[in-house]
């Protein structure tokens, strides 16, 4: 089976050091821009009537799955589990998954109508390959259990010390996204017990923290 990019996305993650381990954890916006064969305005009538979408999309950067098991982050990268009992993004088909709340559908001249979406856990550029309407009644199991998830998910926000005159170097309208970013704490298990400087990519910004007991201190913001 072929697989046609219908769209992309642009988002501000610039790397892949950063990124929501899900989608919805952080108000991150980004802009779905179609394809020139599906920018028809036909494909997309009747989405405004969803508040969320499914995009179904393409890990761009990973290298393929070797072997059943992958080693979550989240458990520190020492335990194996098997890769369809996990949602790490390294797997057989490098396909993703994302839950995301629709905004708006904007006009544009260059490129038709684009899809401002919220909650994005995606690379800049990534492909996408289709898009679904979210529908409550089906898709949303709030009494599931969720594996070594549930548990994870207690402590899984950081304190976050941003200094004023640091956050005042960012764009007032990433201010709030970046706090959220670094409160999900982008760094892996294994690394939260290592006292050195850490960078996150973001919105053409270099965001430097350093990272103990359960806080981010940012220490700088630089232009990229």
């Amino acid at each position: 089976m072929n697989l046609n990019q219908i769209a992309h996305i642009n988002t501000g993650f610039t790397q892949k050091f950063g990124i929501p381990r899900q989608s919805g954890l952080v108000g991150e916006i980004g802009h779905i821009i179609f394809e020139p064969e599906f920018r028809n305005p036909t494909f997309i009538d009747g989405i405004t009537d969803y508040d969320y979408l499914w995009l179904i999309w393409g890990f761009s950067k990973n290298k393929p799955l070797e072997g059943g098991t992958v080693r979550p982050p989240r458990l520190g990268g020492q335990k194996h589990m098997g890769v369809f009992a996990t949602r790490a993004p390294f797997r057989p088909n490098n396909i993703g998954l994302s839950s995301v709340e629709l905004l708006e559908v904007q006009d544009t001249e260059e490129y038709g109508q684009v899809l401002v979406v919220k909650g994005v856990d995606m690379l800049d550029g990534t492909p996408i390959y289709d898009i679904k309407p979210y529908i409550p009644y089906a898709d949303a199991h709030p009494d599931a259990r969720g594996g070594f998830t549930d548990e994870l998910s207690k402590g899984a926000q950081v304190r976050v010390y941003f200094p004023e005159k640091l956050l005042q170097k960012l764009p007032e309208e990433i201010r709030e996204s970046a706090v959220e970013v670094l409160g999900q704490d982008p760094r892996a298990g294994y690394d939260r017990s290592k006292q050195r400087d850490f960078r996150l990519a973001y919105h053409g910004y270099d965001i430097v923290f350093l990272g103990k007991d359960g806080e981010i201190t940012v220490t700088d913001v630089l232009k990229i």
